[in-house]
C-alpha cells in the first residue's frame, strides 16, 4: 500500500485555510482502488485493513516494551461518522495492557470549574501506551461554538478572539505533548450529509440500533453549515507540522478504518523503536529460569 498517497490526500497542510469541499468523503483511498468497482474496492480495503492491523499490533508491542514514547489518536466527526466503528473494528487485536480509550460526554460540575483542557490533560497516555480519544478537547471549539449557551454564564456571544485563544491553548498543549515524546494523530472522519441521513435512517429501521439514536442527532443536522464552518476554522488553525490533522473519507466505513490504522501503524514504525537489549544480569536470570523449567 502506498502510504504517501494515502496520507497526502488526507493531510491538512499547516497554516492553510481549510475547505471541506476539497476533501471527497467518498474517496476510495488510492488511485488503484478508485479504478475498481465498489465491491472489489471493499474487498481490497479489507485486505489492507488486516495487513495494517497486524502491523499496528506488532508496532504497539514495541511501543509498550520500550516505554519511550506515547501515541495519542484523536477521533472527531459528525454524528454517525463511524468513530465507534474505527475503535471497535480497526483497533481489535492491540494489547489491552498498553491501550486505553476515553470518550468524553458533557462535562461534570467539577470539570466545568476548571479550564476547558483540564479533563483531557489528566488522561493523556503515558509513555509506552496507545491512547484513543473518542471526541476530545476539540468539542470545546466545535459544539460549544455552534451552541454558545453551553459555555455557561459569562455574557454575550464570544467574539473571534475567544476562539483564537482556545486554538492557541490547544496548539500549546499539543506542542508540549510532542516535546514530551507523545505522537499526536488527529483524524476528522468526513461524512457527507446524504450518507449521514442513510445511517441515521438505518438506525431507526433496526430495533437493535434504537439505543444509538438520540433526538438530538436530527436536531444537529439543521446546524450542518455551522458545524462545517467550525470544523474548517479548527482544522486550519490547529493542523501543525508536529500535530497534523487528517481529513479521512468516511462515507465508506471500511475506507475510514483502513486509513486510520495505516497512519497509526506508520507513525509508530517511523519512531524506529527497538526491543530493549537485556543486561548481562537479565541474560543470566533468563538462562537460569530456562534451565529450571527444562528440568521439570
Amino acid at each position: 500500500m502506498d502510504y504517501d498517497e494515502i496520507a497526502e490526500r488526507m493531510l491538512v497542510p499547516p497554516g492553510r485555510r481549510v475547505e471541506l469541499s476539497d476533501y471527497d468523503p467518498g474517496w476510495l483511498l488510492t488511485k488503484a482502488m478508485d479504478s475498481l468497482g465498489k465491491e472489489q474496492a471493499k474487498e481490497r480495503s479489507v485486505e489492507l485493513l488486516e495487513q495494517s492491523r497486524q502491523e499496528l499490533v506488532q508496532e504497539q508491542d514495541l511501543l509498550y516494551a520500550t516505554g519511550t514514547h506515547a501515541i495519542l489518536i484523536e477521533l472527531q466527526g459528525r454524528d454517525a461518522a463511524g468513530k465507534d466503528g474505527v475503535i471497535k473494528h480497526a483497533m481489535s487485536g492491540v494489547n489491552p495492557q498498553g491501550c486505553e480509550v476515553h470518550s468524553f460526554k458533557q462535562p461534570t460540575s467539577e470539570e466545568r470549574a476548571h479550564d476547558f483542557l483540564w479533563r483531557y490533560r489528566k488522561v493523556t497516555p503515558a509513555r509506552g501506551r496507545l491512547g484513543i480519544f473518542n471526541r476530545s478537547y476539540y468539542e470545546d471549539v466545535l459544539v460549544v461554538r455552534v451552541h454558545t449557551e453551553l459555555l455557561g454564564a459569562g455574557g454575550g456571544k464570544p467574539d473571534r478572539s475567544f476562539w483564537e485563544h482556545r486554538f492557541e491553548a490547544i496548539n500549546g498543549l499539543e506542542d508540549h505533548l510532542v516535546r514530551e515524546r507523545t505522537v499526536v494523530l488527529k483524524f476528522f472522519l468526513n461524512i457527507s450529509k446524504e450518507e449521514q441521513r442513510k445511517r441515521l435512517l438505518k438506525r431507526l429501521n433496526d430495533p437493535t440500533k434504537y439505543w444509538k439514536f438520540s433526538a438530538s442527532d436530527l436536531a444537529e443536522r439543521s446546524y450542518w453549515d455551522d458545524y462545517t464552518e467550525a470544523y474548517e476554522d479548527a482544522l486550519g488553525a490547529t493542523s501543525t507540522k508536529k500535530a497534523p490533522w487528517y481529513v479521512v473519507p468516511a462515507d465508506h466505513k471500511w475506507v475510514a478504518r483502513t486509513a486510520v490504522v495505516a497512519i497509526a501503524a506508520h507513525a509508530i514504525r517511523s519512531l524506529d523503536l527497538k526491543f530493549p537489549e537485556p543486561t548481562p544480569e537479565q541474560l543470566g536470570a533468563i538462562a537460569a529460569a530456562k534451565a529450571r523449567l527444562e528440568k521439570e
